[in-house]
């Protein structure tokens, strides 16, 4: 909630320019600092910052999965209609205060239209590309597709119990709802603030969406399981592997070591680095033989 009304995003009245450099002195939609973290020939970054702090695992993959999709028809060439906003800023903050997605947004050419129809043309234009390009989508991409469609036709009819377990919003305004019906409480009240607040907690004791979670009143598309093997064990199909394979050497071999995005360095009197430019490459010679040499000199301490 935010003062007397409820708003769809947290963040959407923090957020200062549509594009910008900076992320601190400034919020922008859309960060535009040159570092892509991988080889700058081949690759760019698109650091989209406006996102909001999601608990929901299914608001996360519709949010994700959604972006993936416009950008594949982006690079395609298939997004056939100019739909860029005369002000961004002003366009979502409007939308963020309108649960009814009547919110009208400016287009750059003059035109007008709501927020739902701004919606609605990008997830037509989606369909279309896919339709098309004969594109074979994954089973996530299918839900994704899915529950955007949905989530429209909740806001449309105003039928919010269509999204009430998978997305963050329409749960955490059908927990203050039955919390201030229990309690005759307003909407501005400091009680409904807590709850609030205490939704996006995450301790999973403390925590309220951990509660709903706990007790299956909402939806989720990964286990408990799942979740803790991925904490230690990365993705396999990409330079995730290599990071991961280098960092489990050196916790083993007792080496001290420096990694991030790109760089594997051993910080000994060598300091041998090896830069990992290709995010898709999950096979590197120089990287096994780092390993390697961590295991040699163990060999020959012993």
């Amino acid at each position: 909630p935010r003062g007397t009304i409820y708003a769809l995003s947290q963040r959407a009245d923090h957020m200062w320019e549509g594009v910008s450099s900076a992320t601190t002195r400034s919020r922008p939609i859309i960060n535009t600092r040159d570092e892509p973290h991988a080889d700058a020939e081949n690759f760019r970054r698109l650091h989209v910052i406006v996102g909001d702090s999601n608990m929901c695992e299914m608001t996360t993959m519709v949010k994700v999965a959604s972006m993936d999709l416009v950008l594949r028809a982006l690079e395609a060439n298939a997004l056939k209609k100019n739909l860029t906003l005369d002000n961004p800023i002003r366009a979502i903050r409007d939308v963020s205060h309108d649960l009814t997605g009547q919110a009208l947004v400016t287009l750059s050419s003059g035109q007008s239209m709501t927020a739902l129809e701004l919606q609605g043309e990008f997830l037509g234009m989606v369909k279309d590309y896919l339709d098309s390009s004969g594109s074979e989508l994954s089973p996530t991409h299918v839900q994704a597709l899915e529950l955007w469609e949905r989530t429209l036709n909740a806001v449309e009819t105003g039928n919010h119990s269509l999204i009430d377990r998978d997305i963050d919003w329409a749960i955490k305004k059908r927990l203050i709802e039955a919390y201030q019906a229990r309690h005759g409480l307003e909407l501005d009240s400091a009680r409904i603030a807590q709850v609030d607040l205490m939704y996006h907690d995450v301790s999973r004791s403390r925590g309220l969406f951990n509660m709903l979670e706990r007790n299956a009143a909402v939806n989720r598309i990964s286990t408990d399981m799942e979740v803790f093997e991925a904490k230690s064990v990365p993705p396999q199909t990409t330079r995730a592997k290599l990071r991961g394979d280098f960092i489990r050497a050196a916790q083993d071999a007792g080496k001290d070591i420096s990694v991030d995005w790109v760089h594997l360095k051993m910080n000994d009197q060598t300091q041998r680095t090896v830069l990992c430019k290709d995010p898709f490459a999950n096979v590197d010679e120089r990287v096994e033989k780092l390993i390697d040499s961590m295991n040699d000199v163990e060999l020959n301490n012993a």
